[in-house]
């Protein structure tokens, strides 16, 4: 199966700094689908190193591997693409350099930049901010968004932003076909549960 049919497959993402294996190998096992290292401290080496247990533990669990911001990086990390935001490379500067085979995702805030993410190039979407977080406390925007996108995208679509136990089934009713996460994996008691239970809560609203 290649990188787009088991995208197009995916219902859950993991959106984490480096962290050690363990983390990895107990989200994976609670059925994460694609993993996303997102580290804006790491210079490059680092970043590479890190890279090398992201791509270990998504080998062992059949996931994929995504690299955030660093197209220029996605060759030397092993990783299967990479996700740009508004402030990152635009879409077809990162295509140009992670080549055909492999996907990159984008952000999208609007209808207008979900709609016009097919003709920039893009794989898959990151919807959001759908609830308030620590750092972007100021830019979420609710489930209309979800909505919207479940109405509009045309590619696989995300919705991240806040998203934990409490709040995915709201998110999965309004239309989300897979969420992306940060905390409610990394940092619960037990990330391997709280995997599983995200994925249970979005399979009944399987589409």
């Amino acid at each position: 199966m290649d990188r787009r049919e088991r995208l197009a497959r995916a219902r859950l993402m993991l959106v984490v700094e480096a962290c050690p294996e363990t983390l990895l190998d107990a989200a994976l096992r609670g059925g994460v689908d694609v993993v996303q290292l997102r580290d804006k401290e790491l210079g490059d080496a680092e970043l590479v190193a890190a890279s090398e247990r992201f791509r270990r533990a998504c080998d062992r669990h059949g996931a994929l591997f995504v690299l955030n911001d660093r197209p220029d990086l996605v060759d030397a990390c092993g990783a299967d693409g990479v996700h740009v935001g508004l402030e990152d490379a635009p879409p077809a500067e990162a295509r140009a350099l992670v080549g055909a085979e492999r996907l990159v995702g984008v952000s999208a805030h609007s209808r207008e930049e979900i709609e016009a993410a097919p003709e920039a190039g893009a794989d898959y979407l990151g919807v959001g901010t759908i609830f308030a977080t620590p750092t972007k406390a100021e830019d979420a925007v609710g489930l209309e968004l979800v909505r919207i996108a479940a109405e509009t995208a045309r590619l696989p679509w995300f919705a991240i932003g806040g998203i934990d136990l409490d709040t995915v089934g709201l998110v999965a009713a309004a239309g989300a076909h897979g969420v992306a996460v940060v905390r409610a994996i990394r940092d619960a008691a037990d990330p391997e549960q709280a995997a599983r239970d995200l994925r249970a809560a979005l399979t009944p609203h399987a589409g």
